[in-house]
Protein backbone atom coordinates (compact mmCIF):
# COMPACT_ATOMS: atom_id res chain seq x y z
CA UNK A 1 0.00 0.00 0.00
CA UNK A 2 1.50 3.29 -1.20
CA UNK A 3 1.63 5.34 3.06
CA UNK A 4 3.14 8.79 3.64
CA UNK A 5 3.77 9.49 6.92
CA UNK A 6 4.22 13.39 8.14
CA UNK A 7 6.25 14.64 11.07
CA UNK A 8 8.20 17.30 12.18
CA UNK A 9 5.59 19.54 13.25
CA UNK A 10 5.35 21.91 16.21
CA UNK A 11 4.99 25.11 18.73
CA UNK A 12 7.87 27.50 17.90
CA UNK A 13 8.24 31.41 18.43
CA UNK A 14 7.69 33.62 15.32
CA UNK A 15 11.54 34.03 13.48
CA UNK A 16 11.88 29.73 14.61
CA UNK A 17 12.31 27.26 12.28
CA UNK A 18 11.34 23.53 12.00
CA UNK A 19 11.77 20.84 9.80
CA UNK A 20 9.31 18.50 8.71
CA UNK A 21 9.36 15.14 7.43
CA UNK A 22 7.59 12.82 4.97
CA UNK A 23 8.42 9.25 4.65
CA UNK A 24 6.93 7.10 1.89
CA UNK A 25 6.79 3.51 1.01
CA UNK A 26 4.72 1.38 -0.83
CA UNK A 27 5.69 2.92 -4.19
CA UNK A 28 9.17 3.31 -6.21
CA UNK A 29 10.14 6.87 -4.61
CA UNK A 30 11.72 8.34 -7.34
CA UNK A 31 9.50 8.17 -10.06
CA UNK A 32 7.30 10.51 -8.31
CA UNK A 33 6.57 14.18 -7.38
CA UNK A 34 5.82 14.78 -3.29
CA UNK A 35 4.36 17.70 -2.67
CA UNK A 36 3.40 19.45 0.81
CA UNK A 37 -0.31 21.50 1.72
CA UNK A 38 -1.46 23.37 4.69
CA UNK A 39 -4.79 24.07 5.98
CA UNK A 40 -5.45 26.66 8.22
CA UNK A 41 -9.05 26.56 10.70
CA UNK A 42 -11.57 28.01 8.30
CA UNK A 43 -8.80 28.04 5.06
CA UNK A 44 -9.41 26.04 2.47
CA UNK A 45 -6.02 23.71 1.60
CA UNK A 46 -3.49 25.37 0.49
CA UNK A 47 -0.31 24.13 -1.37
CA UNK A 48 3.16 25.34 0.08
CA UNK A 49 5.79 23.27 -1.89
CA UNK A 50 6.58 20.84 -4.14
CA UNK A 51 9.47 18.59 -5.48
CA UNK A 52 9.96 16.50 -8.08
CA UNK A 53 11.79 13.64 -6.85
CA UNK A 54 12.54 12.27 -10.93
CA UNK A 55 14.07 15.22 -11.90
CA UNK A 56 14.81 17.49 -9.14
CA UNK A 57 12.51 20.51 -10.45
CA UNK A 58 10.94 22.74 -7.36
CA UNK A 59 7.88 24.61 -6.84
CA UNK A 60 7.27 27.58 -3.65
CA UNK A 61 3.88 29.32 -3.06
CA UNK A 62 4.96 32.98 -2.87
CA UNK A 63 3.85 32.83 0.53
CA UNK A 64 7.00 30.54 1.42
CA UNK A 65 9.43 31.77 -1.09
CA UNK A 66 12.57 32.46 0.31
CA UNK A 67 11.97 30.47 3.99
CA UNK A 68 11.18 27.34 3.41
CA UNK A 69 13.24 24.80 1.43
CA UNK A 70 11.88 21.56 -0.51
CA UNK A 71 14.53 18.23 -0.16
CA UNK A 72 15.08 14.45 -0.79
CA UNK A 73 16.67 11.86 0.70
CA UNK A 74 16.27 9.03 -1.49
CA UNK A 75 17.85 6.52 0.59
CA UNK A 76 15.46 7.46 3.08
CA UNK A 77 12.45 7.51 0.48
CA UNK A 78 11.89 10.70 2.49
CA UNK A 79 11.28 14.38 1.57
CA UNK A 80 11.66 17.39 3.72
CA UNK A 81 10.46 20.79 4.01
CA UNK A 82 13.20 23.03 6.55
CA UNK A 83 10.94 26.29 7.30
CA UNK A 84 12.70 29.17 8.31
CA UNK A 85 11.91 32.59 9.47
CA UNK A 86 8.24 31.21 10.25
CA UNK A 87 5.40 34.01 10.84
CA UNK A 88 2.20 33.33 12.72
CA UNK A 89 0.22 33.24 9.40
CA UNK A 90 2.47 30.04 9.15
CA UNK A 91 0.28 28.22 11.61
CA UNK A 92 -1.86 24.97 9.69
CA UNK A 93 -1.69 21.36 9.48
CA UNK A 94 0.93 20.30 6.92
CA UNK A 95 0.18 17.44 4.40
CA UNK A 96 2.35 15.88 1.96
CA UNK A 97 0.59 14.30 -0.65
CA UNK A 98 2.14 11.75 -3.77
CA UNK A 99 0.97 12.88 -7.58
CA UNK A 100 0.75 9.70 -9.26
CA UNK A 101 1.68 11.37 -12.84
CA UNK A 102 4.82 11.12 -14.97
CA UNK A 103 6.79 12.67 -12.20
CA UNK A 104 8.30 15.63 -14.49
CA UNK A 105 8.13 18.66 -12.78
CA UNK A 106 5.11 19.40 -9.91
CA UNK A 107 2.28 21.61 -8.99
CA UNK A 108 0.51 22.34 -5.89
CA UNK A 109 -2.44 21.59 -7.16
CA UNK A 110 -4.34 19.78 -4.50
CA UNK A 111 -6.48 18.04 -7.15
CA UNK A 112 -3.64 16.33 -8.93
CA UNK A 113 -2.28 14.21 -5.35
CA UNK A 114 -4.19 11.01 -4.58
CA UNK A 115 -2.33 9.75 -1.33
CA UNK A 116 -2.24 11.79 1.52
CA UNK A 117 -0.27 11.60 4.78
CA UNK A 118 -1.87 12.26 8.02
CA UNK A 119 -0.92 16.16 8.62
CA UNK A 120 1.32 17.29 11.36
CA UNK A 121 0.16 20.60 13.42
CA UNK A 122 2.49 23.70 13.21
CA UNK A 123 1.69 26.43 15.65
CA UNK A 124 3.60 29.42 15.42
CA UNK A 125 3.42 32.10 18.09
CA UNK A 126 3.86 35.66 17.94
Amino acid sequence: DVQLQASGGGLVQAGGSLRLSCAASGFTFDDFAIGWFRQAPGKEREGVSCISVKDGNTYYADSVKGRFTISTDNARNTVYVQMDSLKPEDTAVYYCAVDPGPGYGCAVQPSVYDTWGQGTQVTVSS
